[in-house]
């Protein structure tokens, strides 16, 4: 298996040098064809994807779960649209970040270039697939794609589609690559491949990024759970707040960014809590909360630190009444992962001072969380979003796949 993906890596480098000279109509072009080749073959990738979903029931694979993994006749087209918004976006490589004359008449220029092979190793969601694969040939890399066996099918047919589709637009079919997933220790494989891939992006659960964070010897990007916190201050528009916390909670609940955690402050908390209480049992909604959520419902269940610590992905929240903004603040400090968190108010005081506050990839004030999203960012789709600080943060796009070399003209300048 090691000598497999290594071979992989291998001619992703060669793929990638050939890329990295091509031009943007060239590129655009090969998205264009892997977006129209995705809708035209959404048949045959409905039937793969039914091949896995069955497979997963089977195994008892829990819903949520099952939700990332499934697909359908929209949200192949959505894909294949991501694809087409990122061919309509700018080229980063070639971008000029910064640039000087210095004193000694040098012209100095930081321009963005291609990473060179990304490697992804991510869970379940097959739309990971097209938007990895986009993201990374606009941005000039070759891409290895490690998804997870539940996957498996539906990946192999979403790749050998945009292979044939680069292929016909005159790119090397080996600028997008699956790795096997039927052998565990393929991802120990990529994510060691050090020399050959230059970067490694985890996508998934808390389990497989800390193992590749931990594991790897390749260069990672982190991109993290989403403990995710809605905040509704005592100067809230209470309908805005509850409209706000639904849609974060209950439009999507297996997402990375549907929020996980309600704060409401003391000063509202009599007349907000039993409305947002009983519009999130309607909507099927499992309460973990503190002895206030508790009082106004039985059923709502006792909140432990644990609560307060999880990533449900499912239809359940943990809930509590702070005192103030320095608690609520103080709180998600304590139980955040890094990823997005809310606030609803009409003070611009208030807004300021948790956007500052809190420390999170994304800040929303009086939003829903579920725009925490590389497309809705207007970023045509994501690699992923980073709860690191380091070069990238939030949802990862084009840019952020891409590096930079410094380009020094002189005119015989010598030291």
């Amino acid at each position: 298996m090691k000598e497999h993906v290594h071979d992989a890596a291998r001619r992703a480098r060669q793929a990638a040098a050939v890329l990295a000279l091509a031009t943007r109509a060239e590129k655009d072009a090969a998205l264009t064809a892997m977006a129209d080749a995705l809708v035209e073959s959404t048949a045959r990738i409905l039937d793969a994807n039914e091949a896995d979903v069955a497979a997963a029931r089977e195994d008892g694979t829990p819903e949520n779960v099952i939700d990332r993994l499934a697909l359908d006749a929209a949200r192949v087209a959505s894909f294949a649209q991501g694809v087409r918004d990122v061919a309509a976006l700018p080229d980063p490589v070639g971008e000029v970040v910064r640039g000087s004359i210095l004193p000694n008449g040098l012209e100095l220029r930081q321009i963005r270039v291609p990473m060179g092979v990304i490697g992804m190793i991510y869970e379940g969601r097959p739309n990971v697939t097209a938007d990895a694969a986009a993201i990374c040939l606009k941005s000039g890399s070759a891409s290895l794609l490690r998804g997870s066996k539940s996957a498996a099918r539906s990946n192999a047919v979403i790749v050998d589609v945009m292979r044939s589709a680069v292929v016909s637009a005159g790119l090397p079919a080996d600028v997008i690559q699956a790795i096997s997933a039927e052998d565990r220790s393929s991802a120990a494989h990529l994510m060691q491949a050090r020399g050959l891939v230059d970067l490694v992006i985890p996508r998934g659960g808390a389990g497989l990024i800390r193992t590749v964070v931990e594991e790897s010897t390749v260069p990672v990007i982190e991109t993290g759970t989403g403990n995710v916190h809605v905040y509704v201050d005592h100067d809230a528009d209470l309908d805005m707040a509850l409209d706000i916390v639904l849609n974060s909670k209950t439009h999507r609940t297996s997402v990375c960014n549907a929020a996980e955690s309600l704060l409401v402050h003391k000063a509202v908390a009599d007349e907000f809590v039993p409305r947002v209480v009983a519009t999130l049992r309607e909507h099927g909604v499992v309460i973990h909360g503190d002895p206030a959520f508790m009082a106004v419902d039985p059923t709502v269940q006792r909140a432990t630190e644990e609560a307060y610590a999880t990533e449900f992905l499912a239809s359940e929240i943990s809930a509590r009444v702070v005192d103030s903004l320095d608690e609520a603040i103080a709180h998600i400090r304590q139980y955040s992962s890094g990823h997005t968190e809310a606030i609803v108010t009409r003070s611009l005081e208030a807004a300021h001072r948790f956007s500052r506050g809190v420390d999170s990839a994304a800040v929303m004030v009086n939003a829903s969380t579920r725009f925490t999203d590389g497309g809705e960012f207007g970023f045509g789709a994501e690699i992923g979003i980073s709860t690191q600080k380091l070069h990238a943060r939030g949802p990862m796009g084009l840019q952020e796949m891409t590096t930079t070399t410094y380009i020094v003209t002189g005119d015989g300048q010598l030291r």
